[in-house]
């Protein structure tokens, strides 16, 4: 049989007193400062769209979008429109007596921005459509810009849009083509032609990728809703 073991049975150590002080205010400061961090990442969350210049700034193009999206469809259903703000980057372009424009040269004025390139079959059927909207609508308050991204040979856009009866445009060139790479960045542009209706603050009403007949009833319409009401 075997005998009692003699050794004491193993006890848990009493904690001493300040040290379970110590630990029990260090897990409150831990989590008043966890606490604090929620309310902090709360107010931020719902704060971010009026701390955001741009974003305020474009909440009424979205509107307007909202307000536009039933007029796109027929020869323009495939004009995707803004959800979201989206403040359009500053893009720099030549006209064709090589003098630098920016973008926000259009400020205070609706623009239906187009890309295009000569190699681009699609545009020479589209341009037409875009010289006919410009003459018809064009003016103080709304323009058709649209921007040549072909890399060489600068006479060649120039006979492209002579040949396709173009009149009514006025030339504009980026042969660098960093405004196509920086809408392609802000997920704006993936091939030719690129299209985006622009408000009068800069701010995206929608955008299309691929041609459309602009100066058709369908595109005169919206087009026309978007000017009267920016």
């Amino acid at each position: 049989m075997t005998e009692p073991s003699s050794e004491p049975s193993a006890k848990p150590t009493a904690e001493p007193a300040g040290a379970a002080r110590r630990r029990v205010t260090l897990l409150a400061a831990v989590g008043g400062a966890a606490a604090i961090l929620a309310v902090l990442a709360g107010v931020y969350g719902m704060g971010r769209l009026r701390s955001n210049p741009a974003a305020a700034a474009c909440a009424p193009a979205v509107a307007a979008a909202s307000r536009l999206a039933p007029l796109a469809h027929g020869e323009i259903a495939a004009l995707t429109m803004a959800r979201a703000p989206f403040h359009m980057p500053d893009l720099t372009f030549k006209d064709a007596e090589g003098r630098e424009h920016k973008l926000s040269d259009w400020r205070g004025r609706t623009v239906l921005l187009n890309l295009w390139a000569t190699w681009c079959v699609p545009c020479r059927k589209e341009m037409p459509a875009l010289d006919a909207l410009q003459a018809a609508v064009g003016g103080d308050k709304f323009e058709v810009v649209t921007i040549n991204i072909d890399t060489r040979d600068p006479e060649k856009p120039l006979t492209f849009l002579k040949d396709t009866g173009v009149k009514h445009l006025a030339y504009y060139s980026d042969q660098s083509a960093k405004v196509f790479t920086e809408l392609k960045m802000a997920g704006k542009a993936f091939g030719m032609p690129t299209t985006l209706l622009i408000d009068p603050s800069g701010c995206e009403i929608g955008e299309m990728a691929g041609p459309a007949e602009w100066a058709s009833a369908d595109g005169m319409k919206l087009v026309s809703a978007a000017i009267a009401n920016p």
